[in-house]
């Protein structure tokens, strides 16, 4: 991800690039976990070169959103819905959506509708942040933090014409066969879609939003497979190993925002496989059965004693079950598995400071510097370091923490007081003094926007 020298470029690019579904608060989240976005970085990476971008540059964002879509909307941003992974039956397939939208990137295509002019804040999830951690003590201001977000754009405001399309479909030819993907995966997706348009008389049912701005004709789809049959690439298999990732994700992603019904419908007990164990312990925590829960999670571990996100899980289980203390060794192995990756390390800190035990508090203070060092924009991360930095009395910094994570969910008046609190506190021409500085200027030109607009 992108690193941000002071707010007014944060706070620029989290308006203009996070802009999400205009539906229910809930609904419109951006879905993170370290694990996913390890795997769609992957999986974009030789795309993202072929197209002749910078990969820093260039942002593969999930939403939290069950219809079938894929966009852009400015910037290097491709945001796929939740629900275009689960229609997606391989990692092959996503890559063919991906390269699509990187050539809707280099072609300049997307603009700003009249309609994305609604964005107001964005609502930051970590699929391993997301259940309610009430129990594990801090639990309701914690959530509260985040789900502030407010209204946004939607992709589908953002109808491409057929040019722009058969562009996009050209360059993600392209792009694929550069980086010697097989076509087949992009085909095999783009057929899903055509279906759609057919089973519903080309009006495609309201969710079916890719099918709507991605109009899949027969035409385009027999100019794609000829030519993608004419590659060198074409019968080249998927690499087992990301297809495998990919299962893994997908079912991952299905435990976590399916019912849990759903999720032992679809994957079974008798079902033993990495992906299936993977979903259940998701439904299971969800349905507040610690114990099979942590069957499973003792199973992932079984099979693979060092994964981290099976670490991750695990901890996460227990520390939402209300056993802080129990979740640490966990999330400590995972977060130095990882090399403390951000979101993991969130999570770790997280523990630390639920423990309530004083003693932890000087790690849960590095662990969480470090974690909002290489990653600035979670929200869950800032109100963490807070109330480390309030339990240690330094209440500017304190107050800082609150800034930033006020100002990353939309709550800018909010974030303006902090900040000019922080400021007042903080030394004067200190590196923390001027990131007050800078989050109440960008705090108060946001509000002096919305009070134009409003009139």
């Amino acid at each position: 991800m992108p690193r941000f020298r002071n707010a007014v470029a944060l706070l620029a690019a989290v308006l203009a690039m996070l802009v999400l579904a205009a539906r229910p608060v809930a609904a419109q989240s951006i879905l993170r976990d370290a694990e996913t976005e390890r795997l769609l970085a992957d999986m974009a990476a030789p795309l993202v070169e072929a197209a002749g971008l910078e990969p820093e540059n260039v942002d593969i964002v999930l939403v939290n959103d069950p219809s079938v879509n894929a966009f852009v909307i400015g910037g290097q941003a491709v945001y796929l819905n939740s629900g275009l992974i689960n229609e997606a039956s391989s990692a092959g397939e996503v890559q063919g959506v991906i390269a699509h939208e990187l050539g809707h990137v280099t072609g300049g295509h997307a603009v700003f509708n009249p309609g994305a002019q609604s964005a107001t804040g964005i609502t930051l999830l970590s699929l391993l942040l997301g259940v309610a951690a009430a129990a594990a003590g801090g639990g309701e201001a914690a959530m509260g933090v985040l789900m502030a977000g407010q209204q946004a754009a939607m992709g589908k405001f953002l109808a491409y014409n057929r040019s722009q399309e058969a562009s996009a479909d050209a360059a993600g030819a392209q792009y694929l066969s550069a980086a010697g993907i097989s076509g087949r995966g992009s085909i095999e997706f783009f057929k899903k879609l055509q279906n759609l348009e057919f089973r519903y008389g080309y009006q495609p049912r309201e969710g079916d939003e890719f099918a709507r701005t991605h109009p899949m004709t027969g035409d385009r789809i027999a100019t794609l497979q000829d030519t993608y049959e004419k590659d060198p690439a074409w019968n080249r298999p998927s690499e087992p190993a990301l297809e495998q990732r990919f299962a893994r994700a997908k079912a991952k992603l299905f435990g976590y925002l399916g019912l849990p019904t759903d999720t032992l419908r679809i994957y079974p007990e008798s079902d033993g496989s990495i992906p299936a164990r993977y979903a259940r312990a998701y439904a299971w925590h969800k349905e507040a059965r610690l114990e099979k829960a942590i069957d499973e999670a003792d199973a992932l571990l079984r099979a693979e004693p060092e994964n981290p996100y099976f670490l991750e899980l695990k901890g996460q289980i227990l520390l939402e079950a209300g056993k802080p203390a129990e979740a640490i060794p966990a999330l400590r192995r995972a977060t130095s598995l990882t090399g403390n990756e951000p979101l993991i390390a969130t999570l770790f800190g997280h523990a630390l400071i639920a423990s309530e035990d004083r003693a932890n508090f000087t790690e849960a203070e590095r662990v969480l510097k470090a974690a909002v060092a290489r990653d600035r924009r979670n929200p869950f991360a800032w109100y963490q370091l807070g109330v480390v930095y309030a339990a240690n009395g330094d209440m500017a910094r304190a107050k800082l923490a609150s800034a930033e994570q006020q100002a990353l969910s939309g709550a800018m008046a909010q974030a303006l007081h902090s900040a000019k609190s922080a400021e007042v506190a903080l030394p004067q021409g200190s590196p923390d003094w001027l990131r007050a500085q800078d989050i109440a200027l960008a705090a108060q030109a946001e509000l002096e926007r919305r009070k134009k607009r409003n009139r």
